[in-house]
């Protein structure tokens, strides 16, 4: 098999110029578009989730199709889900800390 060409990523390419057109005021995401996967556009959230459910309620994506884990030692919580924009695979994918538990206070302080 050949390496993908430039011409491999012409749908993950124009599903963002789509993005970029149809939600202009949607906040700013990490984009990434590899010849590992052309056929992918992952759009990555950093610290901000409310900016990952803003995408997700554009992208008209069901609340109950985003997968959830935990990531570094309990440390980052990862909400990841894909779609299908316009021949191209979507990943929607959120990074934010899990805020550390506050010490209780022991009975009788």
């Amino acid at each position: 098999m050949s390496a993908p060409t430039m011409g491999d990523l012409s749908a993950t390419v124009t599903a963002l110029a789509s993005l970029m057109a149809r939600f202009p005021d949607l906040p700013g995401v990490a984009v990434r578009i590899t010849t590992v996967y052309p056929d992918q556009l992952e759009l990555a959230v950093h610290d901000d989730l409310a900016a990952f459910e803003a995408w997700r309620e554009a992208l008209n994506i069901a609340p109950e199709d985003i997968v959830h884990r935990v990531q570094g030692e309990g440390t980052t919580r990862v909400l990841d889900v894909h779609t299908v924009l316009m021949g191209a695979r979507l990943r929607l994918i959120s990074y934010a800390p899990i805020p550390a538990l506050a010490p209780s206070s022991g009975a009788g302080s």
